[in-house]
């Protein structure tokens, strides 16, 4: 990964979450971001995301932020410096953002950190069809030119699916600053 962010650890972890089926394992990695020792964790689901998962359910989660409009405090006066790991990434939100398409908090702050050059993490859920899709497959190469890692789906027998947890995180593990 190129930029800044590259070797800078952070405080501020962020999960954007978009609507898919694996949406559901929002409050999971939430959890494991939490124990991974980030001072601040904020969740922030596309709006598609509300058709798979409740923010409710984010919002439950001890020790981490659920924000959903940009007046929110934990973002004002603009979102703090921080990862951000973008797991369940949906077809839509993958295209939109390898075509800098910002029409929501979710994608402007992913938009954002790609632009600050800090870490950037996406974890696309697509089923095979979609993956072949020659958009989401350009965007899958467009995205790490400009210093996005991408985490691929895993198939473990029943098509391709969101990757592990432990994946996820291994991928976030190095930007954690430690006190």
């Amino acid at each position: 990964m190129s930029g800044s962010g590259e070797n800078e650890s952070f405080e501020v972890a962020y999960l954007i979450v978009s609507g898919t089926t694996t949406a559901a394992r929002g409050p999971e990695i939430l959890r494991a971001l939490v124990g991974l020792g980030f001072n601040t964790v904020i969740a922030i689901p596309t709006p598609n995301a509300a058709r798979t998962i409740s923010g409710r359910e984010l919002a439950d989660v001890a020790g981490a932020q659920l924000v959903e409009s940009y007046f929110d405090l934990a973002i004002r006066p603009r979102p703090p410096r921080g990862v951000v790991l973008f797991a369940p990434c949906s077809f839509n939100s993958l295209n939109k953002l390898a075509h800098g398409i910002a029409d929501s908090l979710a994608l402007s702050v992913a938009a954002e950190a790609i632009g600050r050059k800090t870490p950037v993490i996406v974890a696309p859920s697509l089923n095979q069809p979609l993956l072949n899709h020659p958009e989401a497959q350009a965007s899958l190469r467009k995205l790490p030119e400009w210093g996005v890692r991408i985490v691929p789906p895993v198939d473990e027998g029943e098509g391709p699916r969101l990757a592990p947890t432990a994946t996820l995180l291994d991928a976030v593990r190095p930007f954690v600053q430690h006190s």
